[in-house]
């Protein structure tokens, strides 16, 4: 059989829609400046979909410096593998003013976010080892855990409990097998945007030997006293053995990085493979995460600007009787009820009718009949467009709830 012959006859659950979704709800294209505010098949939509925290897109220091760093080195500067010829002093600069920023001995840096934590987590463990992580980890976790040739255990989501009864499993097969126990979870789920429960977890250092991997790409910047992070945040970023974080998010830009004891990220600068044999980061995104990383570290008003948008955003909502969940950060779930049809019904309704762009899930990512809107406020948001935006949730979650939405089939868009 053609190998292709199954991947035309099955396009998977989310491109099975691709011929409705495409260039609407999926691969959409959001046009102009970056910013809480953009074009969407050229109409102005009030956007929640950017994971732009503290509006640094647009800041004229970081365009200015990302401009002229392009023009004195260009994109292609350094050539080649961090390790064989594209190591420069400004990578180096970088990884120790995250290092410091971090409270940690040393980084390195990870060209991108989602093949850096794979990377390091194949790096680490070995077939003896066993890992322990929390059920509702990130994707780029799972396809990590994937690479890992042992055993692993998965705990209940936040649950310290079930942690413990995982605990102990791992630790019997680690002791059997001669190997040991690495746990992984985030600082914030970005789904949800509940709080990974880190306190809790390096409380159990205690009574069990292993080491903690947290992901925290959506808290680098967002969370703690300085924006250093969830382990800030609960007052465990020293019990955090590896602590990867992302320019993702609070950066607006690309490419992440890993902390921990200088022995062990000097073990991982040389034996994750997505880096040894992949291309250095560009010298103008690196010169470009030095003015980022100035900026969070000098200007907590921004951070606080975020909060308040956080609060205005998140107490709005709970007060016109939405449910938006566990969280307890800046990431805004709102949890509806509704099949397909009526989901994109009202996602059309909010974009056409309301200019309201935000990310919409459903099945097969979560069970059917249930609806989730994620918001993203940014420091960038005005109290206007938090206004309009609960105004539009309110009046087309009561179209939802009176049935205005029930259509015999997807909309074409």
């Amino acid at each position: 059989m053609d190998i292709f012959e199954k991947l035309l006859k099955h396009l998977g659950p989310i491109g099975e829609h691709s011929d409705r979704a495409h260039g609407y709800f999926a691969f959409p294209k959001l046009e102009g400046e970056i910013g809480p505010r953009m074009k969407f098949r050229g109409n102005e939509k009030i956007v929640w979909s950017l994971n732009n925290y503290l509006g640094l897109a647009n800041h004229p220091e970081v365009r200015a410096t990302d401009a002229q760093a392009a023009a004195d080195y260009g994109m292609a500067s350094p050539m080649g593998a961090r390790m064989m010829s594209g190591n420069t002093n400004y990578h180096e600069q970088l990884e120790n003013e995250l290092s410091d920023y971090m409270g940690k001995e040393a980084t390195t840096l990870l060209n991108y976010g989602y093949q850096g934590i794979m990377s390091a987590i194949d790096a680490v463990v070995g077939r003896r080892d066993v890992i322990v992580y929390d059920a509702e980890c990130h994707a780029s976790i799972l396809d990590g855990l994937r690479l890992h040739p042992g055993k692993r255990y998965v705990f209940k989501h936040n649950d310290m409990e079930d942690f413990d009864k995982q605990m102990k499993r791992a630790t019997e097969l680690a002791k059997t097998q001669g190997g040991g126990i690495l746990v992984v979870t985030e600082g914030v789920f970005g789904m949800a945007g509940d709080q990974g429960k880190l306190k809790e977890i390096a409380a159990f250092k205690d009574k069990y030997e292993f080491r903690l991997l947290v992901d925290d790409a959506h808290g680098f910047g967002t969370m703690g006293k300085t924006g250093a992070g969830t382990g800030e945040e609960q007052g465990v970023q020293d019990k955090i053995d590896l602590l990867f974080n992302t320019f993702a998010k609070s950066g607006a830009s690309i490419g992440a990085f890993i902390s921990g004891e200088k022995a062990i990220i000097n073990y991982l600068r040389y034996n994750m493979r997505s880096q040894i044999f992949a291309k250095s980061i560009p010298l103008p995104i690196v010169i470009g995460h030095l003015k980022r990383v100035q900026l969070m570290r000098q200007h907590p008003e921004m951070k606080a600007k975020l909060w308040d948008n956080v609060n205005k955003l998140q107490n709005g909502l709970k007060a016109r009787g939405f449910n938006i969940g566990r969280t307890n950060s800046p990431v805004t779930p709102i949890y509806l009820h509704g099949d397909i049809p009526e989901a994109t019904a009202m996602c059309l309704d909010l974009r056409e009718n309301y200019n309201i762009f935000c990310s919409i899930v459903v099945y097969p990512v979560i069970p059917k009949g249930q609806i989730i809107y994620r918001l993203i406020p940014t420091a960038a948001h005005s109290d206007e467009d938090i206004e309009l935006t609960l105004k539009a949730f309110s009046e087309t979650k009561a179209k939802l709830d009176e049935k205005v939405y029930q259509v015999a089939e997807i909309p074409m868009v």
